[in-house]
């Protein structure tokens, strides 16, 4: 497989040990006396979508798989598998199996019980799964169940969008009873059959409220990219607009707010926050493989329909690229510490804590040969311009903090230090060299010099590289090998995201 930005580790190790200048400053543990290992779950959730309730954190995944943990380190399963064993539903592969009455058995010939997500609705005073059954990359059904208790049983209640139809089985739907009978099937179609590239494939549903306290459902995958309706909190079904082609606004599916022509983009997941104003928007890009280049991105809005942007200031619509678009949090990496390379994280769900500490919750493969994928938790901060940065090593039982330093010489050192660029790709970026000196002066293991600023008293840092500004958090925190570290995690004004790691004596 090949490697990205550093063609010989070693030559780059040795390349930043022989830099030289003003403000020498402390090179920390070297390679040899760095701990290594990769954090081990013991379970696998895929598209995990976290919930908390009653102190425990709840990840609910494709497949019927879900787990629970008291502090977010580990999680025990307590279901798993699409059989009618499995308790987590008592009535969606039993009887009629109305559920699949649309979709039947996915084509690889399994039923597909896919992305849920799980909220407590206090008016309905139920706890509400929203999930999708699935045939193909285009024919699916956004689905709903409740349950008295969030470990269920859930019972199926109803089916609530569908997508991929034909004329000929377009009655099979709910398509006239939510536009009328006199409504034109044929205006979702192109060539005589589903206009995919522009409407969507109904899965991956997540549920949010908006600062005024009303319910959104957010979906969609790849197709004609994300949609948004707002939901009847008493009945926990779709409200449906009424249609506003300029404002891309359809009756049946919703608002279009990100994607289409079948770009890779899935896994849709808003969380407003209250402090900055914004709702903040997740999707994962490339193919959810190890190899796929699967990655996380973010974009953000002052108001709940858009428009979402990106860094740069962009929205990601129906373009014929788009690897450009989204700030870039993470993809294939690794880190001196790490036995192996981490590959294909995505697929979020993120929660805000009772403390206003932020989560990112994903699945993550590995550079081991294999599709083993498993949960990972990762803490986020607040950048000085307002974008969620992800913290480089997952939470331990010791959460990260974020000291307050009075200058530029209590962080200078030498770091190892990861790009994770924009492209989507199955190349791993690799570890450098970063110095950091005293006196403000970046050095990358090539030569390359920047600049770097710290606000007095604070955590904020701001890295200048070229053209590009990564602003972000120093953080310290243990990594996953017991190693105690200082991190740099800081998002560029060109959607990149950087991390940099400095191992302590």
């Amino acid at each position: 497989m090949k490697k990205t930005r550093v063609a010989g580790m070693l030559a780059a190790v040795l390349m930043a040990q022989m830099l030289t200048g003003c403000g020498a400053t402390d090179n920390g543990k070297s390679l040899e006396e760095i701990e290594v290992g990769n954090q081990v779950m013991g379970v696998s959730v895929h598209d995990p979508s976290i919930v908390k309730s009653d102190g425990k954190y709840y990840i609910f995944g494709s497949h019927m798989a879900a787990a629970v943990s008291e502090d977010l380190t580990g999680f025990k399963t307590f279901a798993d598998g699409v059989n009618a064993q499995n308790p987590l539903f008592d009535n969606l592969l039993t009887g009629e199996m109305e559920a699949f009455a649309f979709t039947d058995k996915h084509v690889d010939g399994y039923y597909a019980v896919w992305a849920p997500d799980v909220m407590y609705n206090p008016v309905m005073e139920k706890w509400v799964m929203y999930f999708s059954t699935s045939h193909d990359y285009r024919t699916s059904v956004i689905c709903m169940a409740t349950a008295d208790q969030i470990e269920g049983p859930y019972s199926y209640q109803e089916s609530l969008i569908y997508s991929g139809y034909s004329l000929t089985n377009v009655e099979e739907t709910n398509f006239y009873d939510i536009l009328g009978a006199d409504a034109k099937a044929m205006d979702y179609m192109s060539g005589g059959a589903y206009n995919n590239l522009k409407y969507p494939n109904c899965i991956d549903p997540t549920l949010f409220y908006d600062e005024e306290g009303k319910l959104w459902m957010v979906y969609g995958s790849w197709s004609g990219g994300v949609w948004l309706l707002e939901i009847d909190e008493s009945t926990g079904l779709p409200i449906h607009p009424e249609a506003d082609e300029e404002n891309e606004v359809d009756t049946y599916y919703g608002k279009h707010i990100l994607g289409g022509l079948h770009n890779s983009c899935e896994g849709p997941y808003i969380l407003y926050d209250e402090a900055s104003g914004y709702y903040y928007l997740f999707v994962s890009y490339g193919g959810l493989t190890r190899e796929g280049g699967y990655q996380i991105r973010q974009f953000r809005s002052e108001n709940v329909t858009g428009p979402y942007v990106d860094t740069t200031g962009e929205n990601f619509g129906y373009v014929a690229k788009h690897n450009t678009y989204g700030l870039k949090m993470m993809g294939n990496y690794s880190l001196p510490s790490l036995k192996m390379a981490y590959m294909a994280p995505g697929h979020n769900s993120a929660l805000k804590d009772e403390d206003g500490k932020y989560y990112l919750v994903y699945h993550q493969r590995f550079d081991n040969g294999s599709e083993y994928h498993e949960p990972r938790v990762h803490q986020m901060f607040v950048n000085e311009d307002g974008w969620m940065v992800a913290s480089p090593f997952a939470v331990t039982a010791e959460r990260a903090v974020e000291p307050s330093y009075k200058a530029l010489a209590d962080i200078a050192g030498s770091y190892y230090y990861v790009n994770h660029g924009t492209a989507i790709t199955s190349d791993i970026s690799e570890y450098e060299k970063l110095e950091i000196k005293k006196n403000g002066t970046v050095v990358l293991a090539d030569g390359t010099e920047g600049t770097c600023t710290l606000t007095k008293d604070s955590n904020k840092i701001a890295i200048t590289i070229g053209e590009v500004i990564y602003k972000g958090v120093v953080i310290e925190q243990q990594d996953e090998a017991g190693n105690e570290v200082r991190c740099i995690t800081a998002a560029g004004n060109n959607n990149e995201s950087i991390w940099a790691v400095f191992y302590k004596n």
